[in-house]
């Protein structure tokens, strides 16, 4: 009996030694088994420096303008439509121009009338200035008395005098004439520059007053895009730096262009500078007034 108790303990001091052996060996394999595990793990990659730095802005144009009338009436005649490409002078529209057209000729009469009686009193003048000259040589010679000189000299200065208000009556005729045909070109609608129509904003038979809108032309180049970048890169971005202007339509389309214009203060609400580039060569599918992106060099 006593033996079967002395067999009983050492079974369990075995059970609980072996049980402490594989407790210390779980617990020794937890570290050992993170490690590895650490070490497997890739190490977390930082993100790499962006060498572009992307704005956005609209492109424009120098020469872009709403064509007004400088006077008022009827318009008679459309002659373009949007869309159509015109040239400098171009007859854009035309004003009902009938009675200017009659004022500027009686002007135009009046003034070649004027211009008749000038010639015909300087013909005039030159005759009694021929006059004078016989009478003073008739005088020297004793043939003429001195009070037939004198009225000789004063019908002289008579015609000088007629003649002088003959030339103020030209020069007022002709003022007059000049206004009329500026009157009468006020009628003619034209093309400011070379560009393309983008609006039409009459009718034929449309009365319009003086300033309304008629159309509105438009250039198609050089197109130059407005964006802005942040105050760090004052000093930086320097007039006749280069830029790619990107198109909206195709991410793998880029333009090249020239920085024209850096702004010489920060604009305080935003913290930003505002800059100008110019498309340099062929424009593609770029068009005044479209979004584009714009990579700069950091």
């Amino acid at each position: 009996m006593r033996d079967l108790r002395i067999a009983l303990l050492l079974m369990m001091a075995a059970v609980l030694a072996l049980a402490g052996c594989e407790q210390k060996a779980s617990t020794a394999a937890k570290p050992a088994a993170a490690t590895a595990a650490a070490a497997a793990a890739p190490a977390a990659s930082k993100p790499e420096r962006a060498d572009l730095y992307q704005a956005s802005g609209p492109l424009v144009v120098e020469n872009q303008v709403d064509v007004a009338a400088q006077r008022e009436g009827v318009v008679s005649k459309i002659l373009v439509d949007v869309g159509a490409r015109v040239r400098k002078g171009q007859l854009l529209a035309q004003l009902d121009d009938r009675q200017l057209t009659a004022d500027h000729d009686a002007a135009k009469a009046k003034a070649d009338g004027v211009q008749a009686d000038y010639q015909h009193w300087e013909a005039d003048l030159k005759l009694r200035q021929a006059d004078l000259s016989r009478a003073e040589q008739m005088w020297k010679a004793q043939l003429i008395t001195a009070q037939q000189l004198d009225h000789e000299r004063y019908s002289m200065q008579s015609g000088t005098f007629f003649l002088q208000r003959q030339a103020e009556d030209l020069k007022n005729a002709a003022a007059a004439l000049k206004s009329a045909q500026l009157e009468l070109d006020k009628t003619r609608i034209v093309a400011p520059f070379d560009g393309v129509v983008a609006r039409r904003y009459v009718r034929a038979g449309q009365k319009v007053a003086l300033s309304d809108r008629l159309f509105w032309v438009t250039a198609t180049g050089p197109l130059n895009v407005r964006f802005t970048l942040p105050q760090e890169f004052a000093g930086k971005v320097k007039v006749g730096d280069k830029v790619q202007v990107v198109s909206p339509f195709d991410a793998r389309e880029s333009h090249p262009a020239r920085v024209t214009l850096v702004s010489p203060v920060v604009d305080p609400a935003s913290g930003t500078i505002e800059l100008q580039a110019q498309v340099v060569g062929p424009a593609g599918e770029l068009r005044p007034g479209m979004t584009v992106t714009v990579n700069v060099k950091p």
